[in-house]
């Protein structure tokens, strides 16, 4: 097992209150019968969550996301779009208060034709 596999079965065991609480909601194909992995590697980048069929990485940003921070997160976010998917970003916030809201706008984004 590669070193970057260790480091995301590390933050599969660490994972945030936010990972852990939408993981509820997408694992054992619980959202319209797609599969996601949690904290899988794609290219040089460990997302939070992916579902290869669809071709969607979800990333969970929390409140103290600095601006370099933010600048790294958008080269990710082109190079994964440049790999042929859709990255949705929610606050971890969001993931907590509203997690209706948030899974609502995944299952919209799983189930529209894709282009």
């Amino acid at each position: 097992m590669t070193t970057f596999h260790l480091l995301a079965k590390k933050l599969r065991r660490n994972s945030t209150d936010a990972e852990r609480h939408l993981w509820q909601y997408l694992r054992s194909k619980q959202c319209d019968g797609y599969k996601f992995r949690r904290q899988q590697p794609i290219g040089n980048y460990i997302v939070d969550f992916v579902c290869f069929s669809k071709k969607v990485v979800i990333e969970l940003d929390g409140g103290q996301h600095a601006e370099e921070t933010q600048k790294q997160d958008r080269i990710r976010d082109m190079w994964l779009e440049s790999q042929g998917f859709k990255v949705l970003r929610f606050w971890n916030n969001e993931v907590l208060k509203n997690i209706d809201g948030v899974y609502t706008t995944i299952q919209e984004l799983l189930n529209s034709p894709t282009p």
